[in-house]
C-alpha cells in the first residue's frame, strides 16, 4: 500500500509524540527509530527487544505510542497486547510481515485493540528509509491521537463470531426504492477493522452488491477477507480485476498499487483494478471507488466513510451526493480517528452523520433509522485533487 496523510497533532500540549519500539530483531529496532527520530515531532523514548523489556519501560516512562512486532519468542506480540489492553489504554501501531500466518496474526492483534498497521520494511540500517518515513510517522502521529477502546483483552468481534452466522430474513414490509441503494460502498482506515466489521455483520440479506477500501498494507487485504466471509452470513473475498458485482457478495480492494473502480452499468457493474498515481495520498484511494460510483452508479448508489486518518474519501464522497446517491459519515464520538469522516463533514459530502451501529440500517434504507442530521450542501464542484 502506498498512503500518505496530513499528520495528526502531537500529544501533550504540543510536544513529541513519546514512542517506544517493540521489536525482537536488533536491526529492525534500529530501522524504525532512525525513521521514527527524523521527525521532530516524534520522540523515541525506548527500544525494547521483548513483551517483558516492553513492560518494564512502560513502568517507568511517559509513553504515547507502542509500535508492536507480533512474531516474537516468549511471549509473542498478540498475548502481550491483550494484556495491555487490559489496562490503560495506550495506542499500539502493529508493525508486521505480510506472511499469510504473520497476515492472520496481525488481524487478531487488530481485533483486540491495536489501532493500525504498519508493514514490516525489508531495509538494512540507513538504506531507503525515505521511502517508508512519511507514513511511519504519520501513522504514529495518528495514532498517538487515536480512541482505543478497553475490553481488548478478550477476543475480538471478528473471532468470536468466527462460527458461521444463519442467514437473516430481509426485513418484512416493502420500503421506497428511491430509500435502497442498489450498490454500497465502504472506505475506512485508521479503526477501520473492526468499524468496517460492524457495518457489514448488521447488513440484513439480501445484500446489494459492497465494494470497499481499507487501507491496510499490501498482503492483509486477503487475510482480512477471509476472516470476514468466515464470519458473515454472505460472501467477502478480495476483488479480482473484472470481477461481476453481484447481490450477497463484498468486494475489498487489494492492497497494493492499484486503485479500485466500479464500472458497467446497473446492475451489470464490475470492479477494475487500475494502475495509477496515489490519490488523496493513498493507493487504493476511497475517492477513486466512491468517484467511480457516482459516475456508474448515481443515484443507486450507497457509501458510508468511516473511521480514518486524513481526507480520503471525503471529495467522493460529494461526489455520490451531487449524484443522488445516500452518503453518510461517521460520528467522531464512535470514530478511533476523526480525520477522513470529519473531512467529508466540513465538505458538506454527507446526507447523515451517524454512530457505528446506526450506518448499516440507514444504508438499508430502513425507515425506523434515525432522522438525517443537518449537513451542509456539497458545494465542492470543480474541485481538484491535491493528492
Amino acid at each position: 500500500m502506498t498512503r500518505r496523510a496530513t499528520p495528526a497533532a502531537p500529544t501533550g500540549g504540543g510536544g513529541p509524540v513519546r514512542v517506544l519500539v517493540v521489536d525482537d530483531s536488533a536491526m529492525m529496532r534500529e530501522v524504525l527509530r532512525q525513521g521514527l527520530s527524523r521527525d521532530p515531532g516524534i520522540e523515541v523514548v525506548g527500544l525494547a527487544a521483548s513483551a517483558a523489556q516492553a513492560a518494564e519501560m512502560l513502568s517507568d516512562r511517559a509513553v504515547d505510542v507502542m509500535t508492536l512486532d507480533i512474531e516474537m519468542p516468549q511471549l509473542d506480540g498478540l498475548s502481550f497486547l491483550r494484556q495491555l489492553m487490559a489496562g490503560p489504554r495506550l495506542p499500539v501501531v502493529v508493525v508486521s510481515s505480510a506472511t499469510q500466518s504473520g497476515a492472520a496474526i496481525t488481524l487478531e492483534a487488530m481485533e483486540a485493540g491495536a489501532v493500525d498497521i504498519i508493514g514490516k520494511p525489508c531495509l538494512s540500517v540507513g538504506t531507503g528509509l525515505g521511502a517508508i518515513l512519511p507514513e511511519l510517522c504519520d501513522r504514529v502521529r495518528a495514532a498517538a491521537g487515536a480512541r482505543v477502546a478497553r475490553g481488548g483483552a478478550a477476543r475480538g468481534p471478528l473471532a468470536a463470531a468466527m462460527a458461521p452466522r444463519p442467514v437473516r430474513p430481509a426485513a418484512p414490509g416493502p420500503r421506497p426504492p428511491a430509500a435502497v441503494p442498489q450498490i454500497l460502498g465502504i472506505g475506512a482506515s485508521t479503526g477501520g477493522v473492526q468499524a468496517l466489521f460492524e457495518v457489514l455483520a448488521h447488513l440484513t440479506v439480501p445484500v446489494p452488491p459492497v465494494v470497499v477500501v481499507q487501507h491496510m498494507p499490501e498482503g492483509f487485504t486477503a487475510a482480512f477477507a477471509r476472516r470476514l466471509d468466515a464470519a458473515l452470513p454472505f460472501e467477502v473475498a478480495e476483488a479480482q480485476d473484472g470481477e461481476p458485482l453481484l447481490p450477497n457478495r463484498v468486494l475489498i480492494a487489494p492492497g497494493g498499487s492499484r486503485h479500485m473502480r466500479v464500472e458497467g452499468r446497473a446492475p451489470h457493474w464490475r470492479v477494475a483494478l487500475v494502475e495509477g498515481a496515489p490519490v488523496s495520498f493513498s493507493r487504493p484511494s476511497v475517492d477513486v471507488l466512491f468517484a467511480s460510483l457516482a459516475e456508474r452508479a448515481g443515484g443507486l448508489a450507497g457509501a458510508a466513510l468511516l473511521t480514518g486518518m486524513g481526507s480520503d474519501g471525503a471529495r467522493g464522497l460529494a461526489a455520490i451526493r451531487r449524484a443522488g446517491g445516500m452518503t453518510i459519515a461517521q460520528d467522531e464520538a464512535s470514530s478511533v480517528v476523526w480525520g477522513m469522516p470529519g473531512a467529508a463533514v466540513d465538505l458538506g459530502a454527507a446526507c447523515q452523520v451517524l454512530p457505528l451501529d446506526r450506518i448499516a440500517r440507514a444504508l438499508a434504507g430502513d425507515p425506523a433509522s434515525p432522522p438525517p442530521r443537518p449537513a451542509r450542501p456539497a458545494a465542492v464542484e470543480g474541485q481538484t485533487d491535491e493528492g
